[in-house]
């Protein structure tokens, strides 16, 4: 096996550990809440301070990432958020839960600059957006693996030992990458051939290797195609990660049970979009398709899924939304997969952890604004409005991403 695959496996399995981290308040939320008496607009807070600094940390850790290599920055960022997950066990109220979340929206954020930026350094244009959809996948298999275990772990040794073992995770992980994982040129298991593929791809793509500031970056139409396109588009997937627990259990009156039983079932449909949805692209293209009619035929497919969450919205049923939402999760994953691959479609390599960082700090913000306006909107009326404006928002990124994207390629560095 190509040495690639394997390094792409093991930010496949950081990703898992990502998210497994992530959801364990989320899956609790409903103990949680009731046991803190918190108000949906106090629960939206606690993920606001995680959603602030995982977005003011998804542009910073692109750049680190950018300076100091993925070994490092993946070091860094997987040692911050297994502390700071760990940390949850000492909570006791609002102010410290708030902070602890602050403190792993740090580092958890680097992973996705860091996994983009591995992609664009260890795989050629066609294999990106395949590679893209094994790490994305561990967002999905995370998400469809966090309610049963951290329910059984909840029910079995309490909230506080859930926090403990679920943190340490990352740190088991880590061993491996300081073991396993060097860069390309310095790999002892890369072979020549490997090696060619990828500076073969390189020097095909105009890849100079100049490492551009923020504002020569910001002057790319491309760069605001992405970032803007992530700003309306990702809070559809933040809306179901941070609440699909919660609007289960007061929409159609799930117990704790019943949302381990069920919760997870629309994260296999997201985890088949991130596979299938990586794999479209890389298989048009290699039926002769461009770069840019392949990723812009699955991105425009994919954002019409998630225009059903509309369905989702009208649904009457738990059977019903659920499956609905579980279209929505496909189309998000397999539109994240192409859109997130574009930042090493159009810069170089050196760049494309600070593009890709900028893209998240955007996705952030807009999941900052979207998270507040949901916990505001539920308090006063339903879960309806905001189902509606997910289904919405999407189709909005896509056209400002295909508009001012224009044709995807590589950027020319005439244009800055």
């Amino acid at each position: 096996m190509p040495i690639r695959w394997v390094m792409i496996g093991l930010v496949f399995f950081a990703t898992l550990i990502n998210f497994i981290d992530r959801l364990t308040i989320t899956v609790l939320a409903p103990v949680i809440t009731e046991s803190l008496k918190l108000s949906n607009v106090q629960y939206a807070s606690i993920s606001t301070w995680f959603l602030v600094a995982y977005s003011a940390s998804q542009a910073l850790s692109g750049r680190l990432y950018d300076k100091i290599g993925n070994r490092r920055g993946f070091t860094f960022s997987v040692t911050v958020w297994s502390i700071a997950a760990m940390l949850h066990a000492t909570a006791r109220g609002l102010g410290s839960l708030s902070a602890f979340r602050f403190l792993l929206g740090i580092g958890e954020a680097g992973n996705w600059p860091g996994a983009a930026k591995v992609v664009g350094e260890w795989f050629p244009a066609r294999e990106r957006a395949f590679a893209m959809s094994i790490f994305n996948s561990g967002a999905a298999l995370g998400s469809v693996i966090a309610p049963p275990v951290i329910i059984a772990l909840q029910i079995r040794f309490g909230w506080e030992a859930t926090f403990l073992v679920t943190g340490g995770l990352g740190l088991v992980w880590l061993a491996a990458w300081l073991k396993f994982y060097y860069p390309p040129a310095e790999h002892p298991r890369m072979t020549q051939a490997e090696l060619d593929l990828l500076e073969e791809d390189r020097v095909a793509s105009g890849d100079t290797g100049i490492k551009l500031s923020y504002g020569a970056l910001l002057g790319y139409r491309k760069t605001w195609a992405i970032v803007i396109a992530r700003f309306f588009a990702d809070p559809a997937w933040w809306l179901y990660i941070t609440w699909l627990p919660l609007y289960l259990s007061r929409v159609h009156g799930f117990d704790l049970k019943q949302i381990g039983l069920f919760a997870w079932v629309p994260y296999v449909a997201a985890d088949a979009g991130s596979l299938l949805g990586g794999y479209a692209s890389g298989f048009l293209m290699s039926r002769g398709w461009s770069l840019n009619r392949a990723r812009k035929t699955v991105i425009v497919i994919s954002a019409l899924m998630m225009g059903c969450g509309y369905f989702a919205a009208r649904s009457t049923t738990s059977a019903s939304a659920l499956a609905w939402i579980a279209v929505v999760l496909f189309g998000f994953q397999a539109w994240i997969n192409n859109v997130q691959v574009l930042p090493s479609d159009f810069f170089a390599a050196s760049n494309t952890g600070t593009v890709a960082g900028m893209g998240g700090l955007a996705a952030g913000l807009g999941a900052i604004v979207f998270t507040m306006t949901t916990g505001w909107v539920v308090d006063h009326f339903s879960y309806t409005p905001i189902l509606i404006a997910a289904s919405i928002l999407p189709l909005i990124g896509t056209a400002v991403l295909l508009l001012l994207g224009g044709r995807f390629e590589p950027c020319k560095l005439t244009e800055t």
